[in-house]
């Protein structure tokens, strides 16, 4: 890197060179001083090379698009650093996008893109075991529940995602040793696959036997959109609390058509964006992250979040939202991934994918080893497989629609629901924990009584209770 010394300009970026290129390869061996590149200049180039092919399929410009596709292949690898691993499953995921356009080449490219039960419950044991992040979300909930249920004789957990049985061990433990005595316990399962709810029945009632806790199991096999509300048999006397895990934001995909610009707004939109990039000067990936400098782009300014939150924006979340109100919980805490990720055009998901799935990488390059099965394993099958959803699928397909906590305020709110800050003590032991796993990089930030958990200075996920208003 150079020192600025103050009078640098756009034609002292190495992107701006870059920009200048012919992304059109040359005689022979194509694209042969794409191999030369610097590590640091490689990633910039990278992010170069997404973003025109991005602005490419947007447009409909697919002979571009192919060019930029053929480039970033010369530099994107799976097994190589952040940026490259990055690029690899974003480049993927224009290709597919591209090639939706031929239903029946796609389907028969997909046919066998199957992830069979153990695979998923595996991948996310691994994503539980790799990041703090959901051993974090399990410390605070429980916190939240152990206060709200205190002299409470009987409790209904209603668990919307119930795929880690480590948090209610960890509660059927802190509950063991309550000074009134531990309550009559029942939690409500829900999970797609009866062969994850089988698992953590079995764990859980175990658990429970061991330490005399009277405990019930009530397992929902079905998917969050289809649920049934009267199968959560939720009983008179029982003190509710409910649980959400990085899934309230699938229900935001809607029947509607997806909101769509005009070919030209959108062009000139992201054509300005292209321009700020190409004033970057030459760093890290880190340091693009942790500045914001990535084309000049402030995340919460252009994105979906800043918009107004109608009433009637989400016609299954508005019916999902009213009808937990109904049950009147005592408590009910929601974690989410805290990115923006359901913005209306293909730019606007794929610069916030191109930060939020940065720092993630960046988690794993600094904790574990390039040349990592189970790492390899994570980045293709969940953060692969989640940027495919977000960049490659519209309409109700497309289902990773996260969103920044301000969204879940606003909607939260107009269900009937009203903020219940965090306690100080959850927030300590949470930081505690972090402390114990070892790298710096992790933070946590209180904010108007929710909790964010970042990388350095990069919101990754949110975790906020609530208590219905009356």
């Amino acid at each position: 890197m150079y020192e600025d010394d103050g009078s640098s300009s756009v034609t002292s970026s190495p992107l701006q060179f870059f920009s200048m290129m012919s992304l059109s390869p040359g005689v022979g061996s194509p694209y042969p001083w794409l191999r030369e590149l610097k590590s640091e200049e490689r990633g910039l180039y990278l992010i170069h090379l997404l973003l025109t092919c991005g602005n490419h399929v947007a447009s409909g410009s697919l002979e571009n698009a192919e060019i930029a596709l053929g480039q970033i292949s010369q530099l994107a690898s799976a097994e190589g650093d952040t940026m490259q691993r990055i690029a690899a499953y974003f480049t993927e995921a224009l290709a597919n996008r591209i090639i939706r356009a031929w239903p029946g080449v796609h389907r028969a490219l997909n046919a066998t893109n199957i992830i069979l039960v153990s695979e998923e419950m595996m991948v996310r044991k691994l994503f539980f075991e790799m990041f703090p992040f959901l051993k974090v979300g399990f410390v605070l909930t429980n916190q939240a529940i152990i206060e709200a249920m205190e002299e409470e004789k009987m409790v209904h957990i209603i668990d919307l995602n119930a795929a880690e049985p480590a948090q209610w061990l960890a509660l059927l433990q802190a509950l063991s040793v309550r000074p009134e005595g531990p309550p009559h316990l029942r939690i409500t399962g829900i999970h797609q696959q009866k062969e994850v709810l089988d698992q953590m029945a079995h764990k859980l009632i175990e658990e429970a036997e061991k330490l005399d806790i009277p405990f019930q199991f009530n397992p929902i096999v079905s998917k969050l959109e289809n649920l049934d509300i009267e199968k959560l048999r939720v009983k008179t006397g029982e003190a509710l609390a409910i649980s959400s895990t990085l899934q309230l934001h699938t229900l935001l995909a809607s029947d509607d058509e997806t909101r769509k610009r005009s070919p030209v707004a959108s062009r000139n939109a992201n054509g300005m964006n292209l321009q700020k990039v190409l004033q970057l000067n030459q760093g890290t990936l880190g340091e693009l992250l942790e500045k914001d400098l990535v084309n000049g782009y402030s995340p919460s300014s252009d994105s979906a979040s800043s918009s107004p939150l109608s009433p009637t924006s989400s016609t299954k979340m508005d019916y999902f939202l009213n009808a937990l109100w109904s049950l009147s919980p005592k408590l009910m805490v929601v974690m989410e991934q805290d990115s923006n990720h359901n913005g209306s055009t293909l730019m606007e998901r794929l610069l916030e994918a191109l930060y939020s799935y940065a720092a993630l990488f960046d988690c794993l390059e600094s904790t574990v080893s390039r040349t990592s099965i189970e790492r390899l394993k994570v980045e293709k099958m969940l953060f692969g497989k989640e940027i495919h959803n977000i960049i490659s699928c519209e309409g109700t397909e497309r289902v990773e629609r996260h969103e920044k906590l301000e969204r879940w305020f606003q909607r939260l709110d107009l269900a009937g629901f009203g903020n219940s800050p965090l306690s100080y003590g959850g927030l300590l032991q949470a930081r505690r924990l972090l402390q114990m796993y070892g790298c710096d990089g992790y933070r946590i930030k209180e904010e108007n009584g929710c909790v964010v958990i970042c990388w350095h200075d990069r919101t990754l996920f949110s975790l906020s209770a609530w208590r219905c208003r009356k």
